[in-house]
């Protein structure tokens, strides 16, 4: 059983797990709701604040690996497959040996 646990610890320091976010500038790029008593409408704790023509975003791009961060990229545009290609071929690999993962390591991502 200890040498399955020594493989399973082995295996999980070769991973390198990827992902993609939206930052939102200003606030949150959904509806809110305030909840208040008759009368007070306009009270400083009952408004949210708004950024007229919106606050705009970014998407990025990072990984990880138990060793620590890999490269974080910004994604200009509207993500495809092929940016998406582009993107792991200039920055998976030289992240990999970047955590010391070596040349055979488990790529883990989302399936976005």
């Amino acid at each position: 059983m200890t040498a399955r646990l020594e493989d399973s610890q082995t295996m999980r320091n070769k991973i390198l797990w990827s992902d993609e976010t939206k930052i939102e500038l200003f606030g949150l790029n959904a509806k809110r709701h305030v909840w208040r008593e008759p009368g007070t409408a306009h009270h400083l704790a009952n408004t949210i604040p708004t950024v007229k023509h919106g606050g705009g975003s970014i998407m990025l791009w990072g990984c990880f690996s138990v060793g620590g961060t890999g490269r974080l990229v910004r994604i200009e545009g509207k993500m495809n497959a092929a940016m998406y290609r582009d993107l792991l071929d200039e920055n998976m690999l030289q992240s990999a040996l970047d955590l010391r993962l070596g040349r055979r390591f488990i790529f883990q991502q989302d399936n976005d």
